[in-house]
């Protein structure tokens, strides 16, 4: 389910002359039936609201005095976003003769007194906003409105504004409209509004709301997903130089491609976008790459496996990303783990609608092709997932089949997506490329039964790959060997912390024999995979420094870029 949320207007939305029909009623009734979520988000002071409709509480929470003061129906608790303003402000008002009705936090009054208002606030000095709505005006503090009233509603109920479609009718909605992921506008709204909604409903007022709810819980709006553009997530160029961009809903989502072809770049620049437009995900990090990622909290390590009970409780939180690393798991134990993981995250998102997106990198490791149907027993809505892997047939078909799109990078992208159509039975039909390169992605969508080319997006963030494994893991025949000029040795140091051991105990002859013959900067650059390391050794090289000298600068370089391990 994409929609948990409905957060509604009052005047001019779900009332007409300050009255909801029994019909506008029972819609919001048949909503909340569903397991979704009602807000009511209005520029009423509470209590006005409170009297002129008793049954307000069929709402989870109260949004008044526009953003200003939020309300909760079952404990009766208050949150205010402000303070009024001062008495003596008040008071200059009411001496200049303008009428007002004042609230917890909100001083209103109606047109034509803007210009007093305004040489009010001028004269104290003061740093209020002036809210106007269909002739009311409403002073609050600043960065006061109905979105960010919206927002602090949602986190009360650790929900989020992408699960969230509101609807109104006013100026003063606009803020709440475009905070949310789908924005409707009843057919009774000023223009402007409408102009910038995704959706005109047909009728208007609480009959425009109920066909709006008739449509959220027939299919969840999925008839609007074309419409809500601004929500999707670009992730690299068209041959023709436009955006490609990937819808944020109802997606399974495949990359797969040969070590070094881009994949990393790829999978960054997506990370990236969802960190930019706030939509939660958890990311299975097999291998510990991922640990030094911006804007998400590591849970587990090499020594402690990570606790899925911690796990959901760091998403639980909208606002947290969460990055669960398998290094302490041992392999054979990995599918089982992320069984129970999937678990917990399906039932999170069935009640609150996050993560948005699980994002499983060396997928193969947790979801092994040996994996039965049973085994992992995925639900229907098990949708947006974006698996990474070198090879499609090492994953489980049950996951290749609920696929929607591929993005295969690499020499071969053809056999990739070869491999892919034969596992599912999918029939594609691959393209003559007589040009592709690294970075490039061949992309199939299942919707269209399409192929085309695209350059991926470079990340705001680039990841150091199998950073862990380099600094104090096994490299097994990637390993460097310290042979020494007459080769009468042969040490093996399968890291770098165990280069750098090696390295400090080996005579100065050995070291300078691979120090003059660019070894080091030859493996930093070939299997460590570090380019930056390689050049910045690589320079030191060039100018031939003393045995000390050389190993001081190498390992004060390979130290400030990795990690000992704990």
């Amino acid at each position: 389910m994409r929609y948990h949320i409905l957060t509604t207007d009052y005047d001019g939305t779900i009332a007409e002359n300050e009255h909801v029909s029994e019909a506008t009623l029972a819609a919001l009734v048949r909503l909340k039936a569903t397991g979704r979520y009602l807000i009511l988000v209005t520029g009423r002071e509470l209590d006005q609201l409170q009297a002129i409709l008793p049954e307000y509480t069929i709402f989870d929470l109260i949004v008044a005095e526009n953003g200003a003061l939020i309300y909760h129906p079952a404990t009766l608790k208050k949150i205010l976003l402000g303070e009024r303003p001062p008495q003596s402000f008040i008071q200059a008002l009411k001496d200049k003769g303008i009428p007002l009705s004042i609230g917890e936090v909100i001083v209103a009054t109606w047109e034509p007194h803007q210009d007093l208002v305004l040489e009010t606030i001028k004269a104290a000095g003061l740093e209020y906003q002036v809210i106007f709505n269909k002739g009311a005006i409403m002073i609050l503090p600043p960065g006061v409105n109905k979105a960010t009233g919206l927002h602090r509603a949602l986190r009360e109920l650790n929900l989020s504004e992408h699960n969230t479609v509101a609807v109104g009718d006013a100026e003063n909605d606009n803020a709440m409209l475009q905070a949310a992921e789908c924005a409707v506008a009843v057919n009774n709204a000023l223009p402007q509004l409408k102009a910038n909604a995704d959706w005109v409903t047909d009728s208007q007022r609480g009959e425009g709301v109920s066909e709006l709810i008739r449509g959220i819980i027939q299919d969840d709006l999925a008839s609007l997903d074309s419409k809500l553009l601004r929500h999707y997530l670009g992730i690299g160029q068209n041959a023709n130089g436009s955006p490609f961009a990937i819808s944020p809903y109802g997606n399974n989502i495949l990359l797969s491609g040969t070590s070094g072809c881009g994949k990393t770049t790829l999978a960054a620049a997506f990370i990236g976008k969802l960190i930019d437009r706030k939509y939660q995900f958890c990311l299975i990090d097999p291998e510990g790459d991922y640990q030094d990622l911006a804007g998400a909290i590591t849970v587990g390590d090499s020594s402690q496996p990570p606790l899925i009970d911690h796990v959901v409780k760091v998403l639980s939180q909208t606002d947290e990303n969460a990055i669960v690393c398998f290094l302490s798991i041992p392999l054979s134990d990995r599918p089982a783990y992320f069984k129970k993981l999937r678990i917990a995250l399906t039932e999170l998102r069935k009640n609150t609608g996050h993560p948005h997106f699980i994002i499983i990198d060396e997928a193969h490791h947790v979801l092994p092709k040996e994996n039965t149907i049973s085994f992992n027993d995925f639900p229907e809505d098990f949708t947006n997932i974006f698996a990474i892997t070198t090879q499609p047939d090492l994953l489980c078909h049950d996951l290749l089949k609920r696929v929607d799109m591929v993005l295969a990078m690499g020499d071969l992208p053809g056999q990739t997506l070869a491999v892919f159509a034969g596992v599912t039975g999918v029939d594609i039909t691959l393209p003559n490329l007589t040009e592709f390169k690294k970075r490039d992605a061949l992309v199939w969508q299942k919707g269209t039964n399409s192929i085309s080319v695209i350059k991926s997006s470079e990340p705001s963030q680039f990841l150091m790959r199998h950073k862990r494994k380099y600094a104090s893991g096994d490299m097994y025949s990637n390993s460097f060997y310290f042979t020494g000029p007459s080769h009468h040795l042969n040490l093996k140091a399968n890291n770098l912390m165990i280069f750098i051991q090696m390295a400090a105990g080996i005579d100065d002859e050995t070291w300078l024999y691979h120090l003059h013959r660019h070894d080091y900067s030859k493996w930093f650059r070939n299997s460590v995979k570090d380019p930056k390391l390689s050049l910045r050794s690589e320079a030191i090289e060039n100018n031939e420094p003393s045995a000390a000298l050389s190993r001081k600068e190498i390992f004060s370089l390979i130290l400030n870029r990795y990690t000992l391990p704990a």
